[in-house]
């Protein structure tokens, strides 16, 4: 009878506790250990060196192309495309393996065999790798700082700092949605092709999904909103947009979040990043769910929502 108790015992620690809640000290052990992991490895330093080169050379061209114009606002509007595309990247690569590379090794077991739930597991690996990430985004923007200042002709300490803390934000959201994917496949090709999959649908596939639908609407499959409007000659024309339902879609996406919180922090104006808006097209005034500031809480849900979903599926899969 023991032995029966102390083998179920076993089995149960093995597989980790489905059903525990999270356990703080276990997800501080658990990300400690796998920012550790990273720092002893190429990967941290070699992102910080490339985030500080890419400070400096963005700040040089810039200085170099523009150099009576070069201001801290200008180069946060560059360097905002830029990270808009290398941030997910990063973070999809590092989450990849986070969590489905231990399992494909077996390595899983051995992690849940201690104190660990699958729950601290999997928030502790996502607080590990977007510690990674945010640190080496910090030393790499911190030290590209001087070369900023030392270029432009109007430095801004507040909107430099407010553009790394967005784009950090940023970063968690892609690592969250990596994290996740990795916990619920089995294997690293698995993992691999969703995280493709997530890349092709947010990059390309949603950039073109604003002109996809104002198509259709100049096709007639969607019904357009009317306003009126003064033209460039002084006449009244009454052009159609795209409803708020569709605008709301194109707003939805990461990157469209990201660059939209910018503005709000940065002092950037919409016109250079961001979703911007004829206020002509909008007589009662934006709906709030297009405004900038709706920005974060849809980058908070990037965020939490697939985090919440891996904690529910992580707990029932066979590992």
């Amino acid at each position: 009878m023991s032995s029966e108790t102390g083998t179920g015992t076993d089995a149960t620690a093995a597989s980790g506790s489905a059903s525990s809640s999270i356990n703080l000290e276990s997800v501080r052990a658990v990300a400690k250990k796998d920012f550790q992991d990273s720092i002893r490895s190429w990967l941290f330093w070699g992102l910080s060196v490339f985030f500080f080169t890419l400070m400096a050379m963005l700040a040089g061209f810039l200085s170099w192309a523009s150099p009576n114009e070069f201001t801290t606002i200008s180069f946060i509007s560059l360097v905002s495309q830029v990270c808009k595309l290398v941030i997910p990247l990063i973070a999809l690569i590092l989450g990849w393996k986070s969590i489905a590379g231990e399992r494909e090794t077996g390595s899983i077991k051995v992690l849940l065999s201690l104190p660990h739930s699958r729950k601290d597991v999997l928030v502790g690996k996502l607080l590990g790798r977007t510690a990674v990430l945010s640190l080496s985004l910090g030393i790499g923007f911190l030290i590209g700082m001087f070369a900023v200042a030392f270029a432009v002709t109007e430095f801004s300490f507040p909107a430099y700092i407010a553009f790394l803390a967005m784009t950090i934000v940023y970063g968690l959201a892609y690592m969250a949605i990596a994290v996740s994917l990795s916990s619920v496949t089995r294997s690293t090709t698995m993992a691999g092709a969703a995280m493709f999959g997530v890349f092709v649908l947010f990059y390309i596939v949603w950039n073109s999904l604003r002109r996809g639908l104002t198509i259709l609407m100049n096709r007639g499959h969607i019904e357009g909103v009317s306003y009126t409007t003064t033209n460039f000659a002084g006449q009244q024309v009454e052009p159609e947009r795209l409803p708020d339902w569709a605008l709301f879609i194109d707003m939805i996406d990461p990157g469209n979040a990201y660059q939209n919180t910018i503005t709000l922090f940065s002092g950037l104006s919409g016109e250079n990043i961001g979703t911007t808006f004829n206020e002509a097209a909008f007589p009662n005034g934006l709906p709030f769910y297009l405004q900038d500031w709706f920005s974060l809480v849809i980058l908070l849900f990037w965020i939490t929502v697939p985090i919440a979903i891996a904690l529910y599926r992580f707990d029932r899969v066979d590992i």
